[in-house]
């Protein structure tokens, strides 16, 4: 009885690693030899050596590069926790004859958090918790050194680097290919909880590689927000893409219609297929779907072909609806039987953009509300840009450069 009152009374803060203790102790000691590798390769010699060695190694004497001034105490925290450093000071001889401070680029001035120390910070304040909790849930890592006024600052950062993101020039983007699609969420505006809809723009590089290019608030997906995100991403440089992917939304396909007239579209198949149940008693869903999947599944553009007409004379009889909902996206809903099978898996739908939504929803569901509209597409991007988020290359990217044929599916039923 004695033993289980003594482990319950003791907290997880009371536990010893000795582990973490003795790497944490040896932490200062590598920071700082680190450093002072840094600047014997910036004088070309070793602390207390007398003759400068050309960078080659050799033992000619080469040019006095410049000369040591003592140290500097400096606080550094890092996943580590927060440590006492010494920083060796020196000036660097100029070409004019003078002398300049030199400086480290392992460790920046006025550095006082490592970048991975920021980049957790900043993530745990995304996962979707608050500033107390960041503080506490980091607490222990930190070593107590983590308070309101360094999570703002780490935050500022992040704003200041949205800022110049919203604003960079997309001239050198190699992009061949957009995904475009929205989501809705929650936001307080006016001290009310009002739903708005983030508008995100995917691009598809030479390499296949997905990239974020574009995340806007907006009131709704109209052909007007469509529009002022499209001509954002024209103004700041980027290219006449190859292809275009999206939802199916009569607003997002007004505004392409608007500045990309001539681009091929594929329309998504996972929204038709949405839509076509919708038009249908549940009691039909199960026989809808075998149906569409043996049609946008099938293995070669004739079998799709052939089955699409059986699906549209079956249906006109069973359900017009659902026969008119599949004739109503044309062949823009099979644009992607126009490119090699290789590829079809990453053009038939936006999935791409779908799975971004799944997990910045999943990391915002402890807030069911968000601060506001601003902070809604700023968590969005932030979840990438720190890596929380990855995006791979899409299915089929060998074949990218393969131009497809210029000829539509035939839509005769």
């Amino acid at each position: 009885m004695t033993g289980t009152r003594r482990c319950c009374s003791s907290s997880i803060d009371d536990w010893f690693d000795p582990i973490e203790t003795g790497i944490r102790d040896r932490v200062r000691g590598l920071i700082e030899e680190m450093i002072r590798g840094e600047l014997d390769a910036a004088l070309s010699r070793p602390r207390y050596g007398r003759q400068a060695r050309h960078a080659d190694g050799s033992d000619a004497a080469a040019a006095i590069a410049g000369h040591r001034h003592g140290s500097r105490a400096r606080t550094l925290m890092g996943t580590f926790g927060k440590t006492e450093i010494n920083v060796p000071r020196a000036r660097l001889n100029t070409c004019d004859g003078k002398t300049t401070e030199w400086k480290s680029q392992a460790l920046r001035s006025y550095q006082r958090r490592t970048l991975a120390a920021d980049a957790l910070i900043a993530g745990t304040y995304l996962a979707g918790t608050n500033t107390r909790r960041v503080r506490r849930a980091l607490g222990a890592l930190f070593g107590g050194a983590v308070g309101k006024d360094t999570v703002s600052r780490v935050w500022r950062k992040v704003k200041s680097d949205w800022d110049a993101w919203n604003a960079r020039s997309l001239a050198d983007e190699p992009i061949v290919r957009l995904i475009l699609d929205g989501t809705v969420v929650r936001v307080r505006l006016d001290r009310k909880a009002t739903s708005i809809s983030l508008l995100v723009v995917l691009g598809v590089r030479q390499d296949g590689q997905k990239v974020l290019l574009a995340i806007k608030q907006m009131g709704g997906e109209s052909t007007e927000a469509w529009r002022t995100v499209l001509d954002d991403l024209i103004k700041r440089g980027l290219r006449r893409p190859e292809l275009l992917i999206v939802d199916g939304g009569t607003g997002l396909e007004s505004a392409i219609a608007a500045v990309w007239d001539r681009v091929p579209v594929q329309r998504c198949t996972v929204h038709k297929h949405r839509n076509l149940l919708a038009h249908a008693p549940e009691r039909l869903h199960e026989e809808i779907s075998a149906d569409y999947n043996d049609m946008i599944y099938a293995a070669t553009r004739e079998e799709i072909e052939t089955r699409r007409k059986a699906f549209v004379r079956k249906w006109r009889l069973k359900h017009r609806a659902v026969a008119d909902s599949l004739e109503e996206a044309g062949d823009r809903l099979f644009t992607f039987t126009r490119l090699p099978p290789s590829q079809w898996r990453s053009v038939r739908t936006t999935n791409a953009i779908e799975r971004l939504h799944e997990e910045f929803k999943r990391r915002i569901k402890t807030q069911t509300v968000l601060p506001s509209a601003d902070t809604a597409a700023m968590l969005f991007w932030a979840l990438l840009a720190c890596g929380q988020i990855n995006m791979r290359k899409v299915d089929g990217w060998q074949t990218l450069a393969t131009s497809a044929i210029d000829q539509p599916i035939d839509l005769v039923a």
